[in-house]
């Protein structure tokens, strides 16, 4: 793994109406850090107190949008309370995106995991790059998609969620775009974000607020009735012996005592 870099781990710019949030903490896949949580909860929270900002897109940098969790931050730590500190950064990040009363596009064109997968169900509009792969790898390592099932479960078809959080495997654009994962998949995610972008730009305020607001009503209430009892259970499940189990086969790459 390649060293931290030295600049932020979450890029903020403004052009033609849209602030554009880019993941760049490639070291580690993007994984959710506190300090790119920091960072990212900071840009959303600028974006959407600005007024000359219309909507977010929330790109990468590298071939991952998101791998998830940062792993080695939670074992170099005491497991339970780095968990819960992090389950309930997850949950305002999750909570901003889908209450902010502006659209936020997803432009991914790599990999997306576990927590990752969350980040993207949140957004309003997702464009993948049709060589894209998604996965829901938590119950690989002892672990369940706790807070991200909340904006997942309503975007997934109820097969496709009973599959993939189930099996961990992997899947395409194709798919994702079947199950109602992302909006589109595209051969070029930047043009066809810009496009939409276009598109975004024709709306009034006004109106993608309540516009927004509608879509999401139901699931923010939801999501405000379950946050509390799925943070509870997700930082309990952090230091049981199946998840120390399942993370440390993960860093020395082979297979957890229940897969030999």
């Amino acid at each position: 793994m390649s060293e931290a870099p030295e600049g932020p781990f979450v890029r903020y710019a403004v052009a033609d109406g849209f602030a554009t949030l880019t993941l760049d903490s490639p070291h580690n896949r993007n994984a959710l850090s506190s300090r790119l949580i920091t960072e990212l909860l900071a840009g959303l929270e600028q974006a959407a107190a600005d007024d000359a900002v219309r909507g977010v897109i929330l790109t990468h940098t590298g071939n991952t949008f998101c791998a998830g969790a940062d792993l080695k931050e939670t074992l170099d730590a005491d497991p339970a309370a780095a968990a819960d500190i992090r389950t309930r950064w997850m949950i305002s990040v999750l909570r901003t995106i889908l209450e902010m009363p502006k659209p936020v596009v997803a432009q991914v064109n790599g990999n997306v995991r576990a927590g990752g997968m969350g980040i993207l169900a949140a957004c309003d509009i997702a464009v993948a790059g049709t060589s894209s792969s998604f996965g829901l790898t938590e119950v690989r390592i002892g672990l369940a998609p706790f807070m991200i099932s909340l904006p997942l479960l309503p975007r997934l078809s109820a097969r496709a969620a009973a599959r993939y959080f189930s099996t961990g495997e992997t899947f395409d654009a194709a798919e994702a775009e079947r199950i109602g994962l992302i909006t589109v998949a595209a051969e070029d995610p930047a043009i066809e974000t810009a496009r939409l972008c276009g598109e975004l730009r024709k709306g009034a305020p006004q109106g993608l607020a309540e516009s927004k607001r509608l879509v999401n009503a139901d699931l923010l209430i939801a999501f405000d009735r379950a946050a509390e009892d799925l943070a509870k259970r997700s930082a309990g499940f952090f230091g049981t012996p199946q998840v120390i189990e399942g993370m440390t086969a993960f860093f020395q790459k082979r297979p957890p005592n229940w897969a030999e």
